[in-house]
């Protein structure tokens, strides 16, 4: 019986098969691309097309695919099978170094904002070494960057690679000053843990809602929701097990190293979490990992939902970003060191952390902001729209130690001075996880808690990654000049903890009164919706930074900015719409069919004995009749929003329109029907309620 050992990463062309498959010469050449970034040796791309392609083979495939991220939010690829006809009326199986790095997909059809004309159809793909290829089925798939004709990144793999380029480039300057010479690359790491919900196919086939948008526009609660708190960490389903033990089978063949799994706080709802890994495969792992769980869910008669909302009244689903930086000889950057040199080194680090996080809190809400997060953000599971940083005590008292030039009454009572004989050893891990804090320090990286289940992590990490390089510039290009290290080391970790303590809050992040500190004390911002934040990524600060560290150029921002909000609009556009389609032909003839029966019983009844009351009869007709006038004129209502949205000249126009006019209508809408269906006899509700949908899956 084959072990876990035995088929791990069975079906990726890693590092195992690279040393198996090709020549010394040629490995130690691609390792030297993949490891240091440097541009791929003549020759290499064919010796590494020719020992895939018989990898694969051998495997069963019989066609490839440059596998991209488009600005869609999903994954795409184009299919090519490696037959080439052969002189004796057969074929060869042929795959060339050309084929491997570029492959020319039509790109008319995906979003660029504006950076070319529908007729211009071509895009180029370009193959990352940096990230291993994979068979899925029998098709070989080539992770790759992809771009417009004009060299215009019009994926999120692009600008990603840009910004661990930006860091890894910063970072080493500030290695230097502290006298490390050998490291040769700093990246951040990422393990994105990833909530889902699992629902029953039969009862969702029955949903126009979440076939169409992902979640439920309607429905009333429940008598039992996670009132309990029973179902966290609660011992899993049967149905749900087996679920997991193929998923995690299809993760592992894959490489994908997913290492834990629970229940989570909502009924019907669960998390996955791999062991880390560069922030570039981790990326790719990730959106790999939620195509698979979806494949997985239909083989069980399951639908694995990742909309970050799809219930009302019951948690969300998130996925916790945990980030750091790492050299390439393993030494993380954001853990405390055994040596005071150390300790210094790792508080320049973190300070820089908490400069990004203040000085471009705008971009990090950015990051996560679609029409489904916005639903997430802010409620009891989820961290407020507001970006603050959780640091714990001990650190805290360090900054503040540091900040006042007092003692530090730590391990040891010390002046902190940062010199390399005066600053303490401190512990790791010596406080509490904040689970309310949308960036929190847990030891030796940091948790961005704001991302949404379906969201990539790329765009997150693109931000994260930059706004940590710039203050990494800021910091090197002032200690590089300076005639004395060490008090200058001082002085600007001194200086960041005064100027950007406002953004540590290591308090309760649900508290309505911190909100009210942070934004009307502290001057934090608070975008509660993607209308809100997005317009704000072409804010000058923002567009100098990112261009300044070549992740984006301009075009591309302005590209992005447009595509983020179209998404935004046409998304509740299409929620809207599915809402009215629900409510005028499914839920109105429900309910007037329960109002008109009801009240036909209580005319037999009063045929049989005039001076019955039929008390119970008469207020359910009373009160069924107000809301089926209520739900035909919030359709109405909703309808001629929709209109008037429709007719928006910009996407920033709509945006506002939409977050002003249809999220109220919808939400009216939504009311009413919900009320209704708490009233209305089940047989005659025209589909699965949420008792149904939560519970179901044993």
């Amino acid at each position: 019986m084959k072990t876990v050992k035995d088929y791990f990463g069975c079906l990726v062309f890693d590092d195992r098969v690279m040393k198996a498959t090709l020549s010394a010469d040629v490995y130690a050449s691609l390792r030297k691309t993949i490891d240091e970034e440097k541009k791929l040796a003549p020759g290499v791309a064919d010796a590494v097309a020719a020992a895939m392609r018989d990898w694969a083979v051998e495997h069963g495939a019989t066609h490839f695919t440059h596998w991209f991220q488009p600005l869609t939010g999903v994954t795409a690829e184009k299919h090519d099978s490696f037959i080439s006809p052969s002189p004796d009326g057969g074929v060869i199986m042929e795959f060339s170094g050309k084929e491997l790095i570029k492959g020319e997909p039509d790109a008319s059809s995906f979003p660029s904002g504006g950076l070319r004309a529908t007729f211009e159809a071509r895009g180029y793909t370009a193959w990352d070494p940096t990230s291993y290829a994979f068979l899925t089925g029998k098709t070989l798939c080539i992770p790759t960057a992809f771009c417009s004709y004009g060299g215009h990144a019009l994926d999120k793999k692009t600008p990603l690679l840009r910004s661990m380029e930006a860091l890894n480039r910063q970072a080493l300057r500030i290695l230097r000053l502290f006298g490390n010479d050998t490291a040769k690359a700093v990246r951040s790491s990422v393990g994105p843990e990833q909530e889902y919900f699992l629902v029953d196919k039969a009862l969702y086939d029955q949903r126009y809602d979440l076939r169409f948008t992902g979640r439920t526009l309607f429905g009333a609660k429940p008598p039992k929701g996670q009132q309990m708190d029973d179902h966290y960490f609660g011992v899993i389903k049967p149905r749900v097990a087996a679920y997991m033990e193929e998923l995690n089978e299809e993760l592992w063949k894959l490489g994908i190293l997913a290492k834990t799994e629970h229940n989570e706080v909502a009924p019907a709802q669960h998390e996955l979490a791999p062991i880390y890994t560069t922030t570039n495969a981790a990326t790719d792992q990730n959106q790999l990992t939620m195509e698979i769980m979806q494949k997985v869910a239909l083989r069980h008669g399951l639908v694995c939902l990742l909309h970050e909302k799809p219930f009302a009244g019951v948690n969300g689903s998130g996925k916790h970003n945990n980030w750091s930086i790492a050299t390439d000889a393993g030494q993380n950057l954001l853990s405390p060191g055994e040596t005071p040199y150390e300790n210094a080194q790792f508080l320049l680090f973190l300070c820089a952390v908490l400069k990004a996080v203040d000085d471009y809190q705008d971009l990090l809400r950015i990051s996560v902001a679609t029409a489904g997060n916005d639903h997430r953000l802010g409620a009891n599971e989820a961290p407020p729209a507001v970006v603050s940083v959780f640091l714990g005590d001990e650190l805290n008292a360090i900054l503040d130690a540091i900040e006042n030039d007092t003692p530090y009454e730590g391990v040891e009572k010390t002046q902190m001075k940062l010199g390399v004989h005066v600053l303490p050893r401190f512990n790791r891990d010596t406080t509490d996880r904040n689970r309310t804090s949308p960036f929190a320090f847990t030891g030796n990286k940091f948790e961005f808690r704001m991302l949404g289940s379906s969201n990539s992590i790329a765009c997150a990490n693109i931000m994260l990654n930059s706004a940590v390089a710039e203050s990494l510039k800021i910091y090197a290009d002032r200690l590089e000049q300076a005639e004395d290290f060490e008090t200058a080391l001082h002085e600007m970790i001194q200086k960041t903890i005064r100027d950007h303590k406002r953004i540590i809050f290591n308090g309760n992040g649900y508290d309505d009164a911190w909100i009210k500190e942070a934004t009307e004390q502290r001057g934090l911002l608070n975008y509660r919706t993607t209308a809100d934040c997005m317009p704000h990524l072409l804010d000058k600060k923002n567009a100098d930074m990112l261009i300044s560290h070549g992740v984006f150029s301009e075009p591309e921002l302005r590209s992005r900015c447009e595509i983020m909000l179209e998404n935004y609009c046409k998304t509740i556009l299409i929620e809207a719409a599915t809402m009215v389609t629900m409510a005028r032909g499914q839920i109105l003839p429900a309910v007037e069919r329960f109002t008109a029966d009801v009240a036909s019983r209580a005319m037999v009844k009063k045929s049989l004995d005039a001076a019955l009351p039929c008390a119970y009869e008469s207020g359910i007709v009373q009160k069924l009749s107000a809301l089926t006038d209520a739900i035909a004129f919030g359709v109405n209502a909703l309808e001629e929003a929709l209109r008037k949205a429709e007719g928006a000249d910009d996407y920033f126009t709509q945006s506002a329109m939409i977050r002003d006019d249809v999220l109220a209508a919808m939400e009216t809408l939504r009311a009413s029907c919900d009320e209704a269906e708490t009233l209305t006899a089940k047989e005659y509700w025209p589909f699965p309620n949420y008792a149904d949908l939560l519970f179901s899956v044993q």
